[in-house]
Formats: C-alpha cells, structure tokens, sequence
C-alpha cells in the first residue's frame, strides 16, 4: 500500500509542473550492498535508495523539500520526509519554517553543539550524516548584520531520536543486571503542548581572524534515561524483579565553537556545557537508581594539508562534574579521531581514512573507503567498517560487526 501511495503521490507532483518554470528537481539513486565479515557471510544491510529534492526560488520566498524511499528486500518500503520548508527573505533576515535539518558546530564525527536535529542511530555512526540527522519540525529567525548573524530557534513539538530494536545487531550492550527486567514505557513520551516547546540561540562571527560560535540552549535530551525500579513481594519484602521505566529528561545547553588558520594549520575547538543531565547509578538510594549531574563536551582538533593530503585529528573529553563512584558512567571518556584523504587522477579517486579511537577502553572503529568517479553524476564507493577491541567500550561492544560494503550512486 506504502508503494502505491508514494508512487501517486510522485506523479501528482510531476502532474502539476514540477518540471516548471521556476521549479527544480534534482537527487540521487543508490544502491548499497554489505556483508559481515563474521556470522558467517550474513548481509549486513541490503537497501536501495532514492532520494528526491525539490527547489523552487522566488524573490522574496523559496521552498525546498527533500522526500526519501529506502527498500529493503525483505521489509515494507521506508519512506520519509527528511526536510520540507519554507523560507522568507527580508533585507537583513531570514524565516524558515517547518521540517528541517539544523546543523551546529566545528567538529567532524562527533556531536557536541549539534543537538537540534535528532539523531538516527538504528545503524551505530555508520551512514553518512546527512541520514543519521532527522529533520525536526521549526522556526528558525536569522537575522544578519554585518559579519555576525543572530539565529533563533523554536521547536514546538519535541522529536526523539532513534534507536536499534534490541534483536539489532547495532543495539547498545546493556548491563547485566538488566537482564529480565521488565520495560514500561509509560513516560517514555514527551506531551505536545507550548511548555515542553524547545528554544535555541545561536550567535555567529565569520571574520578573517577567526570563525566564532556561540550557542545556549533549553531542550529535551533526546535519547531517554532508564530509570530502574525494584519490585517487592509484599508478603516476604523479598525483591522479586526490576521494572525500567525510559524518560527524557530537560537539559540546558551552553557553548560555542571556533575555526582560526595558522601557517597553513586549521585549528578548531568546540565545547558544551549541560546541565541537569541524569545518569544511571548502582545505589537503588537514587530516586529511580539515576542522578542529576553537570556534564561537559568538548574537543580540539588540528588540520593540515601534506603532500596534497588533508590529515587531521581530534582529541575529546565528557566530564561529569561532582562524579561519585556510583555512577555507573565514569567521570572521564576520552576519544581522539584522526583523517586522511588525498584525491588522484584529477580528483577521479579519493582514498580516505577515518578513525574514531576510544582512550580508555583501548577500542576503536577503522573506516577505510575508496570512491571512484566513474563517469558524470555515477560514482561507486567501497569500503570497511572494523571495529576493535575486547567486547567492551562504545566501539568494542561491536567487535564481531565487522564489515564491508559496496555503494553505488547516481547523481542527477
């Protein structure tokens, strides 16, 4: 029925002029192959994509909307509305308003002040960001003078990101204590009304010294805390299970990134400061074994063109202030990332490297890719996903998900 729908519905559009004067209509078809290098040969995603953008341009108005068809051989096609807006221009501001991507900060991998647009992560950080982003439904004001822009941003309606089922290959290692704990997800929504609306503010600087970011804040965190509850035996007092009960929590958010250039060096920072972010603790003492605590993340990264490859590298830290030993998190998790790419044969062939690599838990995730640009608009990547480490760590709880993959793409 899906497909039905989405094919009436595409040609009405092209019914009723898409192709006319004024209107543009441009994307991409893909094709995407891989395969466990484990578990025995199993495919780890089979997906044909197309993915459809429309532009039309006014003088003073412009719409764009970006509908996208994911199938898969063995499930219902997946189609979804990625952004769809509308923007109005003023001499020296901009309106836009509806579903749309909202993209934040310096840092390359990694999300820090890039916390509006909620996050797709069925498949661990392994698509490319455009898809791992979601759009979400607001206003957004830009108002410009001269090298500074002032931009705020209204969410009515708060959206979640997403998460594996638990039967996914790519859902988080849980705690062993939560094995046979029961779920109630009875708060795990967030009511649609005026007061659980989210408000951004971002103030930007592009001058010559330095590109300068400043961002505040108050939001829902978009990824909910379990809180852990005991069931008791009236009779004997006796524990006799653990009910988990998933809820967003209000989180405040001030930061800031910035660029600079120094003798060819490219040298970035970004940093975030959270407040009233809970955590999970092993003391059933805490309402809901969770705590509140102030958290920071933050990065500083370098990049330099050699030999006419662009290597660059990242060093991360979270911090959790007043950390005590019963949090389950541990006070400190330190990350570095590190790039290489370099283009051949007039820029027909990239080759690219990019690393995360977990300090702490000495684990890490290696992706290695080649893309060749075949003809125009027809491109074909290859490439691994190899995650190291002993079955733990962000990266190494996915030791045994090694693979490799194909893309095949067509521009138009």
């Amino acid at each position: 029925m899906k497909r039905i729908v989405f094919v009436l519905l595409l040609l009405g559009l092209i019914g009723q002029g898409v192709f006319a004067q004024g209107i543009s209509m441009y994307g991409y078809g893909r094709t995407y192959w891989g395969g466990f290098m484990q578990h025995d040969g199993e495919y780890s995603i089979l997906q044909n994509t197309l993915d459809l953008r429309f532009d039309h341009r006014g003088s003073r108005t412009s719409l764009f909307a970006n509908p996208v068809v994911y199938y898969y051989p063995d499930q219902d096609l997946d189609i979804l509305l990625r952004q769809a807006y509308l923007d109005l221009h003023f001499d020296s501001m901009d309106i836009r308003l509806g579903k749309q991507q909202i993209i934040w900060g310096k840092a390359d991998g990694v999300f820090i002040t890039d916390i509006l647009s909620p996050k797709d992560l069925r498949e661990f950080l392994l698509p490319d960001f455009e898809e791992i982003r979601l759009g979400i439904n607001a206003l957004k004001t830009s108002y410009y003078r001269g090298n500074s822009t002032y931009e705020f941003v209204w969410m009515p309606v708060f959206q979640k990101g997403l998460m594996p089922s638990d039967t996914s290959r790519w859902a988080p290692r849980k705690p062993g204590f939560l094995a046979g704990a029961e779920y109630d997800y009875s708060n795990a929504e967030v009511e649609k009304k005026f007061e659980n609306s989210q408000f951004a503010f971002r103030y930007s600087l592009l001058a010559s010294a330095a590109d300068i970011e400043l961002v505040a804040a108050y939001v829902w965190d978009e990824l909910p805390t379990n809180h852990v509850y005991r069931t008791i035996d009236q009779e004997t007092n006796q524990m006799t299970g653990l009910i988990v009960r998933p809820e967003h929590h209000r989180l405040g958010v001030f930061g800031g990134s910035f660029s600079t250039t120094k003798g060819g060096f490219v040298i970035r920072g970004e940093g975030a400061y959270y407040t009233g972010k809970h955590f999970n603790t092993t003391e059933s003492a805490h309402i809901g074994g969770t705590v509140r605590r102030d958290y920071l993340h933050y990065l500083a990264g370098v990049e330099y063109i050699l030999w006419g490859a662009t290597i660059s590298g990242q060093l991360i830290q979270e911090t959790i202030l007043n950390h005590d030993d019963y949090i389950m998190q541990d006070q400190f998790r330190n990350t570095a990332t590190f790039l290489i790419s370099k283009d051949y044969r007039r820029e027909t062939i990239r080759l690219e490297l990019f690393t995360y690599y977990g300090i702490d838990d000495n684990d890490a995730l290696i992706r290695p890719k080649m893309t060749y640009d075949f003809a125009d608009g027809f491109e074909i990547l290859a490439g691994a996903n190899i995650f190291l480490g002993d079955g733990v760590g962000y990266f190494g709880q996915f030791e045994k998900n090694d693979m490799i993959y194909v893309k095949v793409k067509y521009n138009f």
